[in-house]
């Protein structure tokens, strides 16, 4: 069994940068696809991003297109999310995922972590 559990949330000014772990245990995990979604207040979770087993695709939401940065380090069995200017928008608890099947739909994703939060001030 996977188990994912997510660091690096916190509060940041807007413009600034952030970068979320998501550190695995169980080493299947590095079969797996691996996904960051988020969840702000009041809105339902919705895909950020994902990157393929061996790190060799990566594929984003168009809203954080070109500020976030999804890698993967199979050795450390840990995920990352580098995420750059920072807006208020991306306020939300980012959760990670892991699927044997990938796509975007978190449905198909059925390994997840606690959550971190990040806060973006204006």
């Amino acid at each position: 069994q996977v188990q994912l559990v997510e660091s690096g949330g916190g509060l940041v000014q807007a413009g600034g940068s952030l970068r979320l772990s998501c550190a695995a245990s169980g080493r299947t995990f590095r079969n797996y696809v691996a996904g960051w979604f988020r969840q702000a207040p009041g809105k339902e979770r919705e895909f950020v991003s994902r990157v393929t087993w061996n790190g060799g695709s990566t594929y984003y939401a168009d809203s954080v297109k070109g500020r976030f940065t999804i890698s993967r380090d199979n050795a450390k069995n840990t995920v990352y999310l580098q995420m750059n200017s920072l807006k208020p928008e991306d306020t939300a608890v980012y959760y990670c995922a892991g699927s044997t099947y990938g796509g975007s739909n978190e449905g198909r994703y059925d390994t997840w972590g606690q959550g971190t939060q990040v806060t973006v001030s204006s």
